[in-house]
């Protein structure tokens, strides 16, 4: 696959302070011609299909298809690529053609990793699809599907630093993150495949996997920060973890996981039956016959590497790809932000007020610390994107979204709190039994302040519509606890019983008094 040189493909700073209401690069043509990208992802264990659309700096799923070919099955004792696994390789190519061609896709940009590039009839198997499909597999080294797979770590966590660990059917890849730059990165053969494939048993899988990690670390060096696990074995494993934990809330990416929580679910997998597993889980059958040995290799790396944490990634090559492609400025975005951009772009009744509303509640947070005032913004931003849904579930449908949507750069509290504040915009009540665990994901004072940023919106958008509108101001004094609304004689009309019911409700919520002032004409 074609390469640029490191210093052009990750930022130089991670995330740049480009001011959330610049110029939405969404709409840029560079952008926009990353509306709808389509890649295929042709591994040891699974071939897989995914359309981007949407905002490219965070983009949603429009098609994501996976199919199990167990490609590199058998290659220990044969060398080549799985006959069976050929063949259905083979009809998935054709199938995601045909799907391409339907969905107007320009292009179809198709990798292969680790069983295409070392089976003996690896090249056979990319001409033979070329011949029936037309489609041009690219054959990637381990550096390079290492690589990718990191930039797919920076598309969801911009300015990242720590291990990415890439986990295929036939090999597992390290790649090293700092600042937005991915620097040394290695290859090996500890995929679960290879691993079950091994002669010897346990003792030979141990021995193997032991050696070839010391090597690893040699080659990489102290890595202490952040461990990020890319692929499907690993996230299997963390929705294994999630179940014995009871977690409520299932959503993988940006899931956290500590080194003794690795000890403790591997001793839960060998203690539970696979079957009853795979069915709590939600793990295919495929996939969970690998978890055994992707576990072995889990246990060296977390006892070799020492990570100060642990997160999981649901990006990975795939979108590493996509961001292959991204203009600099548009990879200095962030990606929560410009999210939540197109959200409101695509959704909202009035398309910009968001910012007017971000102004008009600012004096709230003046003394707010940077990440919460881009939570306020990603608030603010989307909290009109969900009229159409019916009034007496719409403050449930908002909690909903916020928590689940495909969201990057949002650690799972900030999703509940990003909930809450929407779940306010429409209520001011949470009690719902339905999402009961996911409020206790965050302490008291995280719920009390969801509550007012949610209250704060619900008043402000009742006094205009129009985004450009500058019709009123509010002043907080945290130290008088007092509450104060200056209001133009042009926006009296507008602040009726229900809006000064609101703004009472709203000024409870600080434990403070209300005032209204209004301005001679």
């Amino acid at each position: 696959m074609p390469s640029r040189s490191l210093s052009s493909q990750v930022p130089e700073t991670g995330v740049a302070d480009l001011g959330l209401f610049g110029k939405p690069l969404f709409e840029d043509p560079s952008a926009r011609a990353l509306r709808r990208v389509g890649v295929v992802d042709v591994g040891s264990n699974s071939v897989r299909m995914v359309v981007f659309d949407g905002a490219a700096r965070s983009p949603a799923y429009f098609y994501n298809e996976k199919i199990m070919c167990a490609l590199g099955a058998g290659m220990a004792e044969t060398g080549h690529l799985s006959p069976e696994g050929r063949v259905r390789a083979l009809s998935a190519m054709r199938r995601f053609n045909k799907l391409a061609e339907g969905m107007g896709l320009s292009e179809l940009t198709v990798v292969a990793t680790a069983a295409v590039r070392d089976a003996t009839d690896g090249r056979e198997f990319c001409e033979e699809v070329r011949r029936e499909t037309g489609l041009r597999i690219w054959v990637i080294d381990g550096e390079e599907e290492a690589r990718l797979s990191a930039q797919g770590v920076l598309l969801g966590w911009p300015g990242a630093y720590g291990l990415v660990c890439d986990i295929g059917g036939s090999s597992m890849e390290l790649a090293e993150i700092s600042g937005g730059r991915v620097g040394r990165r290695v290859t090996s053969n500890l995929g679960p495949l290879k691993m079950r494939d091994l002669k010897g048993g346990a003792k030979a899988r141990n021995a193997q996997i032991k050696k070839t990690m010391h090597g690893l670390a040699d080659k990489m060096g102290a890595q202490r920060d952040r461990l990020f696990l890319v692929g499907g074995s690993w996230r299997a494993i963390a929705r294994i973890d999630m179940v014995r934990r009871g977690y409520p809330l299932m959503v993988l990416h940006e899931y956290r996981m500590t080194r003794q929580s690795v000890r403790d679910t591997i001793a839960f997998i060998k203690a539970t039956d696979a079957d009853e597993l795979r069915a709590a889980a939600g793990v295919s059958s495929g996939r969970m016959s690998l978890v055994p040995y992707a576990m072995e290799v889990l246990s060296r790396l977390v006892k070799t590497f020492k990570p100060k944490d642990i997160a999981v990634s649901s990006y990975g090559i795939r979108e590493g790809m996509l961001y292959e492609q991204m203009p600099q400025r548009l990879r200095d975005r962030d990606p929560l932000i410009e999210a939540c951009r197109f959200a409101e772009a695509k959704d909202a009744r009035t398309p910009g007020f968001g910012r007017t509303l971000y102004n008009f509640i600012l004096p709230l947070y003046k003394s707010a610390p940077g990440p919460r005032k881009r939570l306020v913004k990603a608030a603010c931003l989307l909290h009109d994107v969900s009229w159409r849904a019916h009034p007496d579930y719409r403050a449930e449908v908002c909690f909903d979204n916020a928590t689940r949507a495909n969201l990057g750069g949002l650690k799972h509290a900030e999703r509940i709190y990003l909930g809450l504040a929407l779940m306010h915009r429409y209520s001011n009540k949470r009690e719902n039994a339905r999402f009961d665990d996911l409020f206790d994901m965050v302490d008291d004072q995280t719920r009390a302040e969801a509550e007012i940023l949610g209250k704060a919106m619900r008043f402000g958008a009742m006094l205009w519509m129009d985004k450009m509108g500058e019709l009123g101001e509010m002043r907080w004094y945290p130290k008088k606890k007092l509450l104060e609304l200056r209001v133009s004689a042009d926006m009296v009309p507008l602040f009726g019983e229900v809006a000064e019911a609101r703004f009472k409700s709203l000024a409870a919520s600080l434990d403070a008094e209300a005032k209204v002032k209004t301005a001679r004409r």
